[in-house]
């Protein structure tokens, strides 16, 4: 799948193991300063770079996550990190900054209330986890295209339905435009963690909303990536 901006063509395609660090680079550059939970929670990009790592090994082991790169250099310039939530893991997670501790609290009470007491099975639902696009492509759709590739990659690998934890106006206005719709949400100025309001400064976001789309099995011959 090829994109194209300007002078730059961009590809989409799956992550690949080699490509960890240039995946670390961008997702720890652009959560801390764009995501309204991780401004909130005061998230540094070098402890958000232990998170990331933690989750590569399983993202190149499944082969759900779709990465931008520039064609002429097959530089990484965007992610759509993406897993399989019956496969999740808490290794690795242990060592990171107690600032993450109201963030997956607030994102665990979405998808606690969105799926009443049901796990899902493997091979059944498609979790988009980390949307992020390097400042170098931004307002070129990147974002978009990057999230179109990982729900058509995983609708190809059979999976029912695609969730998302959209913390922020531009993701969500991603995800609406792409079929996903709300299934819950919570406001960030309503929520409250060990009796503290910690997310009221960011109350302009609106709040985190869970988002769902179902999937229209994709033959496997019909598409290639």
């Amino acid at each position: 799948m090829r994109g194209s901006g300007d002078d730059l063509s961009i590809e989409y395609g799956i992550y690949e193991a080699a490509e960890a660090d240039a995946m670390v680079k961008v997702l720890a550059d652009v959560f801390p300063r764009r995501d309204p939970l991780a401004v909130a929670a005061g998230i540094t990009p070098s402890e958000f770079e232990p998170f990331v790592h933690a989750l590569l090994p399983m993202a190149a082991e499944e082969r759900l996550t779709i990465a931008a790169r520039l064609g002429s250099s097959g530089e990484l310039v965007g992610v759509m990190l993406t897993n399989d939530p019956a496969r999740e893991t808490a290794e690795g997670m242990e060592t990171l900054s107690e600032k993450f501790g109201p963030v997956g609290s607030i994102l665990g009470e979405l998808v606690t209330t969105y799926r009443a007491g049901r796990e899902p099975h493997p091979g059944e639902m498609l979790h988009l986890y980390l949307l992020g696009v390097s400042d170098r492509v931004a307002g070129r759709g990147v974002g978009q295209r990057l999230v179109y590739a990982a729900v058509e990659n995983g609708a190809r690998r059979g999976y029912r339905v695609a969730v998302a934890e959209a913390t922020n106006k531009v993701s969500q206005h991603i995800f609406l435009k792409l079929g996903f719709a709300a299934r819950g949400q919570i406001a960030y100025r309503d929520f409250s963690f060990h009796g503290q309001n910690v997310f009221e400064s960011i109350a302009e976001h609106g709040g985190a909303i869970l988002m769902e789309k179902l999937l229209a099995p994709i033959p496997a011959v019909a598409r290639s990536m």
